[in-house]
């Protein structure tokens, strides 16, 4: 029987993961420790694997994937009992898993580096496909997940799943506590325009956000109290107190008490952790619903966050302010913030747009003059053309709106340099070093050195006392001329 107007189609596609879903796993002691096993044994099939593919290029030059280690990886099964053991899925995602990292590391537009070894003290997780676990619902709180050569393991059924699993994994934080993690198919397609303000948002240090239409900012409680700042100072002289005599007479043998001592800073930076992530994430969430477009800084956090440590021929300065400047920018987590940002924005139909952070913070806001001179002081900001005064934070986030409304009536934007992940709008920014007319910090007070003016990238006006060039390095402490009094506000 010949069926008229039939047209062969190839293989469908599998619709991948779409959305994410996180649970508190309560495995009992004995399913524990055995994942305990199992993620020590995803480490060393993932350092095993690295370490031939290198060996591999090295003598060879050729590259190995997934593929052609997973022959191996059926060898090694039948030979080591303690890979035997593992669920057979596990090592073959661990070696996807590795493949995507080297995709990541070869693509231009990916800012991952080379992938590393896992150390012991590395987080556990064990991967495994969608297909091979199972999820049965017990009540309106609780339910379990089927797990290969495991058994059923009970979870916090805290939100429902809300579509096909494609992705499982079992982790472990610092803190011995243990989670799961779906990647869902939920097929949801972006949702319409809300039709809400758009809005300017300018992450900060001292104030962690400040938005263009408020009038005070946004500011994160401290994650720890004070009494546990107290207490995590001294654990941790406690601590190396332990570990120094462990060296000196056990011949740096853990004992019992250093590894209580360990467990109960884990705790508390594992509480710490959770506290910044709740504040994030609601943060974020009212961005996206309460406006119909959020701009943001596309930041490079990696190059802000770079030690000044130095070299040993070229030692660096100030290099504990830097390292506690360092630590209060990813305290606030601007990349977390910006990821989620991400894929929250199209879900509440609204738009993440990404503008340049060249001279946002000594633009005024109100007549578009660019003059350091105008930042007098880290809070303060005084426009020298109109006299327009506001706090330097809020007229950032002013800054901010008004390049993402013109780069989103003509000009096309510039993209975060992680690739389309990252970002969902405009074109992609690629990742590379910044040129010395292109940089993102300027000083507080304008060089005084005759040179032409720059010209304006930004369409803003300059002031004529702007010139161009860095200030020189002899004529400068902390941003002020040596012959120049400090400005106050």
């Amino acid at each position: 029987m010949i069926v008229k107007g039939f047209k062969k189609v190839g293989k469908p596609t599998k619709a991948p993961a779409d959305s994410g879903r996180k649970y508190r796993l309560y495995p009992t002691q004995l399913q524990a420790e055995r994942l305990i096993q199992w993620g020590h044994t995803c480490r060393t099939v993932w350092n095993l694997a690295l370490e031939q593919r290198i060996y591999v290029y090295k003598q060879r030059r050729e590259n190995l994937r997934a593929d052609e280690q997973c022959r191996y990886l059926t060898r090694a099964r039948r030979d080591l009992d303690w890979i035997a053991d593992l669920p057979s899925q596990a090592p073959q995602q661990v070696l996807k898993h590795l493949d995507r990292a080297f995709d990541n590391f070869w693509s231009h537009d990916h800012p991952a580096g080379f992938p590393r070894f896992k150390k012991r003290s590395s987080r556990l997780a064990i991967p495994l496909p969608g297909q091979a676990v199972r999820v049965t619902k017990l009540n309106r709180k609780w339910a379990c997940v089927r797990i290969p050569k495991l058994g059923e393991v009970r979870f916090r059924l805290t939100r429902p799943i809300g579509g096909q699993i494609k992705a499982a994994s079992i982790q472990r934080d610092g803190a011995g506590n243990w989670s799961v993690s779906f990647g869902v198919h939920t097929g949801r397609s972006a949702a319409p325009p809300n039709g809400q303000p758009p809005v300017g948002v300018d992450f900060g240090v001292k104030q962690a956000a400040y938005l263009s239409d408020e009038v005070a900012p946004r500011l994160m409680q401290q994650t720890l109290t004070k009494g546990e700042r107290r207490r995590l100072a001294g654990l941790e002289r406690r601590r190396e107190r332990q570990i120094r005599e462990a060296k000196r007479h056990r011949g740096g043998k853990y004992s019992n008490r250093l590894r209580r001592t360990l467990r109960a800073i884990a705790d508390l930076k594992a509480r710490q952790a959770r506290r910044r992530a709740d504040f994030t994430h609601k943060l974020t969430t009212d961005l996206a619903k309460s406006h119909g477009l959020v701009a943001i800084e596309d930041l490079r956090v990696k190059q802000m966050t770079r030690s000044a440590k130095g070299t040993p021929d070229e030692p660096g300065v100030h290099v504990s302010q830097k390292a506690g400047l360092n630590r209060a920018v990813l305290d606030n987590l601007p990349g977390e913030r910006r990821r989620q940002l991400a894929y929250k924005c199209p879900a509440y139909g609204s738009k993440l747009v990404l503008v340049h952070p060249a001279r946002t913070s000594q633009t005024c806001g109100a007549c578009t003059l660019w003059d350091p001179a105008s930042r007098i002081s880290r809070d303060a900001f005084a426009c020298t053309g109109c006299g327009h005064t506001d706090d330097a934070d809020h007229n950032a986030s002013v800054v901010i709106l008004s390049r993402a409304l013109r780069d989103q009536a003509g000009t096309p934007i510039a993209a975060g340099h992680c690739g389309e992940q990252h970002a969902p709008t405009g074109q992609i920014r690629p990742a590379m070093l910044r040129t010395r007319t292109e940089r993102t910090r300027e000083p507080l007070n304008p060089s005084f050195v005759t040179a032409q003016p720059l010209r304006d990238t930004e369409g803003c006006q300059e002031s004529p006392q702007v010139t161009a060039g860095r200030m020189s390095k002899n004529k400068r402490v902390s941003g002020h001329r040596r012959d120049t009094p400090k400005l106050t506000p």
